[in-house]
């Protein structure tokens, strides 16, 4: 099966790697033109090395290997002024939007809800939920302006389904993402407009291969690595692996913008190894 989403765009956020790079490619590769953002800097106070502009190029390269067109945008998704001017100008080009996929997400530091940092919690809330807000926001209009319908793809996580000790601030935001999907696709659905969220477990990506995480999973070593982190993921799942690979959250994302998913609308979809088995 090829074409599943052939002539339409779609506008992905946190596009420069990881999941939102995977989405882009893998929408591409099954016909969907993209409007790629991305905040392409280093954030205050997250521990991993975040996009570059290299990063985004990269991606609208991959893209275009697929014979599809791509609109860029250093976007920050706190900024919705410049969420709006960026999805305008990418269906200006693009001629028409079909699919939302709101991807951007940060990771930092974690401890107990009581003892958190004011501004972790805030700068969390701000990107991971607000950012999610935001960007559906600046799609809503091109999407009913469409008379089209379309479809709209939350990335939350198994922590917006469950809780984990010593990241509060990130199982709130996620859960949070949940109730934006059910909000909006009650509100959209008279609009045949679609709204599904996603729930990866680990992904291997930058945001989960890094030294903050390897250090605390495994706070009993002095210099942990990936190998170190695996045992103690694979604990994490009923399927006997230790993460997923982003193409396998890409696949559900194509599913939900797909017509084969035309009638699925509120739907949490885990992506998960069976982790909420446990």
């Amino acid at each position: 099966m090829t074409g599943r989403v052939e002539g339409k765009v779609a506008f992905i956020t946190g596009a420069a790697r990881g999941q939102g790079r995977s989405h882009a490619v893998r929408l591409a590769q099954e016909g969907a033109d993209i409007i790629a953002v991305d905040v392409c800097k280093q954030l205050e106070n997250v521990p991993f090395a975040m996009s570059t502009p290299e990063d985004l190029a990269t991606t609208a390269d991959l893209v275009k290997a697929e014979g599809r067109r791509v609109v860029t945008a250093e976007v920050d998704v706190r900024d919705y002024a410049a969420l709006k001017a960026a999805v305008d100008s990418g269906v200006e080009q693009l001629g028409r939007l079909d699919v939302v996929v709101a991807n951007a997400g940060i990771g930092n530091e974690g401890g107990q809800l009581s003892e958190l940092d004011e501004t972790l919690w805030q700068d969390m809330i701000d990107v991971n939920l607000g950012g999610v807000w935001k960007s559906v926001k600046a799609a809503i209009p091109h999407l009913i302006a469409g008379e089209r319908g379309g479809s709209i793809v939350l990335t939350s996580s198994v922590g917006g389904l469950k809780a984990y000790p010593n990241v509060g601030h990130y199982i709130a935001a996620k859960h949070g993402v949940v109730g934006l999907m059910r909000t909006f696709a009650v509100e959209l659905g008279q609009h045949s407009i679609r709204v599904n969220s996603v729930h990866p477990t680990h992904v291997n990506t930058p945001m989960v291969m890094n030294e903050g995480t390897y250090k605390l999973f495994r706070p009993d070593l002095e210099n942990p690595g990936p190998a170190d982190l695996e045992p103690i993921c694979r604990m994490f799942h009923i399927l006997p692996i230790p993460w997923v690979e982003s193409v396998d959250v890409s696949n559900a994302v194509l599913f939900l913008a797909s017509d084969e998913s035309r009638y699925m609308t509120g739907v949490t979809l885990p992506i998960d190894a069976g982790s909420m088995l446990k």
